[in-house]
């Protein structure tokens, strides 16, 4: 089994930015897909971002393109999700998860991932 945590977490202003790191322990992530989705009070847990486990296809939810990155670096078994331009309505907690292995497209539905970190918290204010 993987062991996954998530940093990076915090409070930023409308606009501005922040990094989170998901940081993978135990089994390897190298052959699977990873995704970021976040829960928002009130929301259900919705789908942010993904990348397939080369790297070479990332995927993103519409409300987030342009302004997050999603990338991941196999050796040194981290997932990234850059942030920018960061309004309120991104405030939630945010999870790294890991799916299927050698898929090309990695997915966007939670049921696609098997394991999940603790979540960090995203506060923008306005």
């Amino acid at each position: 089994q993987v062991h996954l945590a998530e940093s990076g977490g915090g409070l930023a202003q409308a606009g501005g930015s922040l990094t989170l790191s998901c940081a993978a322990s135990g089994r390897t992530i190298s052959s699977r897909a990873m995704g970021w989705f976040r829960h928002a009070p009130g929301k259900d847990r919705e789908f942010v971002a993904s990348i397939n486990w080369s790297g070479a296809g990332t995927w993103y939810t519409d409300s987030v393109k342009g302004r997050f990155t999603i990338s991941r670096d196999n050796a040194k078994r981290m997932v990234s999700l850059q942030m920018s331009g960061l309004k309120p309505e991104d405030t939630g907690v945010y999870y790294c998860a890991a799916g299927k292995q050698w898929t090309l497209v990695a997915g966007t539905d939670s049921s696609d991932y098997d394991d999940w970190g603790q979540g960090t918290q995203v506060t923008v204010s306005s």
